[in-house]
């Protein structure tokens, strides 16, 4: 962790802008872009402070270099981007992309996926990654030029390994996850009314005031309390938000957390494979070598029909065999050696990513404990303030 780059940079997202541009299709877009500032740390001395880079990145360039991380990485929990568009938000807040909460809330989120990769131990060492935050021009050509999508395996191919996995993982972080954010945003929109409320309580008390002399000041003084606490609901959620958003990161997560899992089943389909086409060749040549044929085969029955093969023909045939055998066994041994290779170097960044996960959720429900304390202690204070009022008449 001494060598990771978030030791070196300062890395940190500043600003967002919104802008007007043409897309692959050539058509008229609106998009934000954001902008990517960075300062070497080891340059800096005493009374003095290294220069400052800085770039432009559209949400997209996002994306594409965390696909390129996960490609390149496969047995590495890729850290997620902050989600495209909101999700379980309450709903007096808005879910547009553009709106200028969400997008500040956004690019705080694409600022600690920079921070979660140039602080990973691996992650951080990789050039790509390191373009990407100091090179504005060509990068997207130098990461296409990785080849990184041939990489990729075929969805068909993992497909086919999904449907083979008999005992699929059951998702309880995500299940988690999003039942606890589903029951916040219930909470939120409650909340949201309860406070409203007291707005009643306050054109009440201040309309009451009106027609009471003696009571008036009293009355007045109350329905001023009631008006503030119920302005304030629309911050407080807002900031809530913010801690909304560190458990939605691990909401995410699970699906990162997921694709490993998807890649050992897809490497392990292909052992499979390629244990069982070895089985078969195995089979082939000692039927041809022996003249006899365990199971029923179309290439069987033809023999029957038409007569045997030359001894010359079979000795050719179990030749081109035990070539193919011999290397399907050189095949399935580097198969076994790389899944060997995946599952240790997979759970070794499991456990990092566990060690963090269990560090990071505790954190956010501390702090989001530690909130909904002060506004129960606001709520308090209101009404102990409003009680004076009412003694004072």
């Amino acid at each position: 962790m001494e060598d990771c780059l978030a030791k070196k940079m300062e890395i940190t997202v500043s600003e967002a802008e919104k802008r007007t541009g043409r897309n692959a299709m050539n058509m008229q877009e609106t998009y934000t872009a954001y902008l990517i500032e960075t300062r070497a740390v080891e340059t800096q001395s005493e009374g003095q402070c290294a220069p400052v880079d800085s770039l432009w990145r559209r949400y997209s360039e996002f994306e594409l270099l965390r696909n390129y991380l996960s490609v390149t990485y496969p047995h590495i929990v890729v850290p997620p981007l902050p989600e495209k568009r909101a999700d379980f938000v309450w709903h007096k807040l808005s879910a547009d992309n553009m709106d200028p909460d969400f997008v500040e809330r956004r690019r705080i989120g694409l600022e600690n996926f920079l921070l979660r990769v140039a602080s990973h131990p691996v992650l951080c060492q990789d050039k790509i990654f390191y373009s990407f935050l100091t090179q504005e021009a060509g990068w997207k050509e130098m990461v296409n030029e990785t080849g990184f999508q041939l990489k990729a395996d075929s969805r068909l191919k993992a497909l086919n390994a999904t449907f083979r996995v008999k005992n699929p993982d059951n998702d309880e972080l995500q299940s988690v996850i999003s039942h606890l954010l589903r029951v916040r945003a219930r909470v939120a929109d409650r909340l949201y009314g309860v406070y409203k409320v007291h707005g009643n309580y306050g054109r009440v008390f201040s309309e009451w005031s009106a027609i009471e002399k003696e009571m008036g000041d009293g009355l007045q003084s109350a329905g001023h309390h009631m008006d503030v606490y119920a302005a304030s609901i629309d911050d407080i959620l807002e900031e809530e938000e913010h801690y909304a958003d560190q458990l939605k990161e691990y909401l995410f997560y699970a699906e990162a957390l997921r694709a490993v899992c998807r890649k050992h089943e897809l490497m392990q389909y292909d052992l499979e494979m390629a244990a069982q086409d070895l089985t078969t060749k195995k089979q082939q040549c000692e039927e041809l070598a022996t003249g006899t044929v365990r199971t029923f085969s179309l290439k069987g029955m033809t023999s029957k029909l038409f007569g045997q093969e030359t001894p010359e023909q079979r000795e050719a045939k179990v030749k081109v065999l035990e070539e193919q055998i011999q290397e399907g066994e050189e095949q399935l041994k580097s198969k076994n050696l790389e899944g060997r290779d995946f599952v240790k170097s997979a759970w070794a960044d499991i456990e990092r990513f566990k060690e963090q996960k269990n560090h990071d959720l505790k954190e956010a429900l501390i702090s989001y404990a530690v909130m909904q304390i002060s506004m129960c202690k606001k709520g308090i204070q209101v009404w102990t303030n409003a009680k004076d009022c009412f003694s004072k008449m």
